[in-house]
């Protein structure tokens, strides 16, 4: 299933014209650490020679395993900077490695999928809406599979820094680290971690609990009630913490409601949404799937300013990435008859016996050509058994050929999970969506 979901994604990112690339597990220590408070995460390498002195080398100066794919992007456009067309737009499906303690839905090895876009200098703030549409629209193919309904919920780290700052508050990043813990602790422990650690006073945290609160499902909405909770908190709205505040909600609300007019309902804005690292400068994005609340983001991201820089220059970008394995893990658990594919064919073209198996392999090239995956049974067993083999391999369709010896006899396709059989053609058959294993475009 993992290598279908690659494909499935892998399209929808072509399809919007990101281009695919491919970086080394390893990097610098340096570059690893750009993303703040990640040692703990990283799997450093030692070589034999080395070990038990691997302490005098300090971390930046040694080589570590990857734990996301954001760092090696930053590092792989500043070298290649010379030969990118920017906006750069890149996809990128590869393992990464953490130091987690291994649990369901918890890998120290798993596969990441990430689209980003990368400017030069600057990057348009419509980037901000396109990335997460394009996530909505691949997780929207992954239904096919049994995946739910997908929402992206979004923020803006300007609007919450405003908002804070306006409360009377300094340490903005200790604030967003705490606010990130919400639906992990509950609200009650966030507010004694804002008191205890981040300089707030009781009715500071509870003001920051009530943003967190706020949530809407466009611009217009979005705008009244923050500024009914500016007014009730005494931000003014001519202060300068009001205007970084309406800086980003003018940037969220342009997201929610260009996404409202291409896919209504796909992105809502939620300013619980926090995203602890602190290299995130403006819009943050958490994505859930109906009805597993328990599973938590499947896909979360932003936009960042500073994270690749050459000398002066600066690169900036926004991406989402989606913990793949992870999700595809949830898939096998929740998915029904899909998490028993074992092969990735559509179809398995029964033998009469061995005689006529050219005229099995002759329909089972037909419908190759046409982009429909197929297997021929591996023996001219009796027709029960070639049922069960397709059975056992989780290929839902058998495909009778036509009886040589019966006038006016047709070819006949064999649902096996509803137990219909019609008559078939392999020039013109189609497999329903909802059993279909594969697709893929041939070209003449």
């Amino acid at each position: 299933m993992e290598q279908r979901v690659i494909d499935t994604l892998r399209e929808v990112f072509e399809l919007n014209g990101f281009i695919g690339i491919e970086t080394r597990a390893v990097e610098q220590g340096s570059s690893l650490l750009k993303k703040g408070e990640t040692s703990k995460e990283i799997y450093l390498l030692s070589r034999l020679q080395e070990v038990g002195h691997e302490s005098d080398t300090p971390i930046e100066d040694r080589l570590g395993l990857h734990f996301d794919l954001t760092v090696p992007l930053s590092r792989y456009v500043v070298e290649h900077s010379g030969d990118l067309a920017f906006p750069f737009k890149r996809w990128q499906i590869q393992k990464v490695w953490r130091g987690e303690r291994p649990q369901e839905g918890r890998f120290r090895e798993f596969v990441q999928a990430d689209i980003d876009v990368i400017g030069n200098g600057d990057l348009p703030d419509h980037y901000e809406v396109e990335l997460p549409l394009v996530m909505v629209s691949a997780l929207e193919r992954l239904r096919e599979f049994g995946l739910p309904k997908a929402t992206v919920h979004a923020n803006n780290r300007k609007l919450s820094e405003g908002f804070y700052r306006g409360l009377g508050l300094n340490d903005i990043e200790g604030v967003l680290r705490e606010i990130d813990k919400l639906d992990k602790i509950g609200a009650d422990e966030v507010a004694k971690l804002l008191v205890e650690g981040c300089g707030a006073d009781e009715d500071q945290a509870r003001a920051c609990l009530e943003l967190a609160e706020l949530t809407a499902a466009d611009g217009a909405e979005l705008s009244s009630k923050f500024d009914a909770l500016c007014e009730k908190h005494d931000i003014a709205n001519d202060s300068e913490a009001y205007a970084l505040a309406r800086q980003g909600l003018d940037t969220l609300a342009m997201i929610v409601d260009e996404a409202a007019r291409i896919r209504p309902g796909s992105v809502i804005a939620d300013l619980k949404i926090a995203r602890g690292l602190d290299y995130y400068t403006g819009s943050v994005y958490e994505t859930f799937l109906d009805g597993a609340a328990s599973l938590g983001s499947i896909c979360s991201g932003g936009r960042y300013d500073n994270l690749a820089s050459q000398g002066s220059k600066k690169y900036p970008g926004v991406g989402l990435s989606i913990g793949l394995s992870r999700l595809v893990s949830y898939m096998l658990h929740t998915a029904g008859a899909h998490a028993n594919r074992v092969s990735p064919a559509s179809v398995l073209v029964a033998v009469w016996n061995e005689e006529n198996r050219s005229a099995s392999n002759l329909i089972a090239n037909q419908l190759r050509a046409r982009g429909i995956a197929a297997d021929v049974a591996p023996t001219a067993a009796k027709l029960g058994k070639q049922i069960k083999y397709a059975d056992k391999l989780g290929i839902p369709y058998v495909w009778f050929p036509a009886d040589e010896s019966a006038q006016d006899a047709s070819d006949e396709v064999k649902n096996i999970i509803t137990g219909d059989q019609q008559p078939a053609d392999a020039q013109s058959w189609e497999p329903d969506t909802v059993y279909a294993q594969q697709t893929v475009t041939v070209e003449a």
